[in-house]
């Protein structure tokens, strides 16, 4: 296997301003510095013709272009716009009446910039190759699966869900994407191509794992990562499909004493004392000289990760649970947890209101239902405060754990490891159980 090229796409818009920040190549042409294309009649419009397709390919060793406007973060609580530049070729292409910007480059060089924008560049060197060989497992996985299924004749189907009048699951996945393999957003791998400066830590991860992936019975691992799995993590089917994948079982963020105790957080009882608690983990820190290393500065504006808390009144939440959901629920009167994940994570959730009541799941759906964007996870437990005339809940307060799906790798739990002195096999084993490092190139 030779290292493949990869494309990524950047942003969708209906005009895209950018700037090619050396000589670049265009339908027979050389061109430099600032573009604008828009969309028009069904094409490209660039420079005062219409095109179905524009590739600018570099004509130069180290060629990078920018493009404005990048939104990162999309639907989440540090949604912004940039400035991004990017080395590579760049193609614009025609996708559902507006224009979508692709980068195009070698898996390595992708991979050292998803480091640089997943974490600090400034971690500890074993961190970072785990993260290294844990994203180009992930991405060769996503690519595998999305050649199965076209030569199967299926589509990408970006979301399933089932549906009753008692009952809505929804589950989301990565497999939406048919004319790139990877978005580069926090959806697939967070990619800001060359914005955020590298150092020699992050060349030496990727260039030190260079075609090492994880696999298990011969197949690249599906490698599923989180911020912050809240002390255990989650397994495959409890946020996406109903499939086992053994090297996704659940685990302790924590070695010896502590990592071989497993509580069964299905149970609510047991869910409840572990949220309401504080137990030993390795993601279960506050030293700000670790999370500096490991946080982009958008990241660090989140500090309660292992542990947090949000409280709505009655009003506020059934205005939000309404608007979210699209259902009219009336006043919202209870959420009960029917069903959690080995981590604590609430699957299916029954949200009762004075209208209707309804079994709303998987974990992400819960998440983007009760928050204006996301919330930190579904490992919440819920407590009602005071009654109102109408004998009503006047406030509800969610406690909860951990920060994402928390499957796979826990990042934050990773990098103290790394801190800790742990390899970055060691970091790997840990929590893909079972798993096999091999290099594919």
């Amino acid at each position: 296997m030779q290292q493949p090229e990869i494309s990524v796409g950047i942003v969708n818009a209906q005009s895209i301003r950018f700037s090619l920040n050396a000589n670049y190549s265009a339908k027979g042409s050389t061109v430099v510095g600032d573009q604008v294309v828009s969309f028009s009649e069904g094409g490209i419009c660039w420079n005062g013709a219409l095109y179905q397709e524009l590739m600018f390919a570099p004509m130069e060793a180290g060629a990078s272009f920018s493009i404005c406007d990048v939104t990162i973060g999309i639907n989440f609580h540090w949604e912004r716009q940039e400035t991004q530049v990017f080395s590579g070729a760049l193609k614009l292409v025609v996708e559902e009446g507006k224009i979508t910007a692709i980068n195009l480059l070698p898996v390595e060089e992708y991979l050292v910039s998803v480091i640089s924008s997943e974490m600090k560049a400034t971690s500890s060197l074993e961190s970072l190759k785990a993260h290294a060989v844990i994203s180009r497992s992930w991405l060769f996985a996503q690519m595998e699966k999305r050649k199965h299924l076209e030569a199967k004749g299926q589509s990408n189907g970006f979301f399933s869900f089932i549906k009753n009048e008692n009952e809505f699951v929804r589950w989301y996945d990565r497999e939406d994407h048919t004319i790139f393999d990877v978005c580069a957003d926090d959806h697939c791998q967070r990619y800001q191509g060359i914005t955020k400066a590298t150092n020699q830590w992050v060349d030496e991860a990727v260039r030190s794992t260079c075609g090492q992936v994880l696999t298990y019975d011969g197949e690249i691992c599906d490698t599923r990562f989180a911020k912050c799995c809240g002390g255990i993590t989650e397994v495959f089917d409890s946020c996406w499909e109903d499939k086992h994948y053994p090297y996704l079982s659940s685990v302790r963020c924590a070695c010896g004493e502590h990592g071989d105790k497993l509580p069964d957080l299905r149970v609510e009882a047991e869910a409840v004392r572990w949220i309401r608690s504080s137990p030993m983990a390795f993601c279960n820190t506050s030293d700000k000289r670790v999370l500096a290393q490991i946080l982009n500065h958008y990241d660090q504006e989140t500090t309660d990760f292992y542990r947090w808390e949000v409280r709505y009144t009655r009003q506020e939440l059934s205005e939000l649970v309404c608007r979210r959901s699209k259902i009219d629920f009336g006043e919202i009167v209870d959420l009960v947890p029917i069903q959690r994940g080995t981590s604590g994570r609430i699957i299916r959730l029954k949200i009762v209101g004075t209208r209707c009541t309804l079994v709303v799941g998987k974990e992400l759906e819960i998440r983007r239902i009760l928050s204006e964007s996301h919330l930190f996870s579904s490992a919440f437990v819920v407590e009602k405060q005071g009654v109102d005339k109408q004998g009503l809940p006047a406030a509800f307060v969610l406690t909860g754990a951990g920060w994402g799906h928390g499957v796979g790798l826990c990042q934050i739990g990773a990098a103290v490891m790394g801190e800790q002195g742990y390899r970055y096999d060691e970091i790997l084993l840990h929590y893909y159980r079972g798993a096999t490092i091999e290099r594919k190139y």
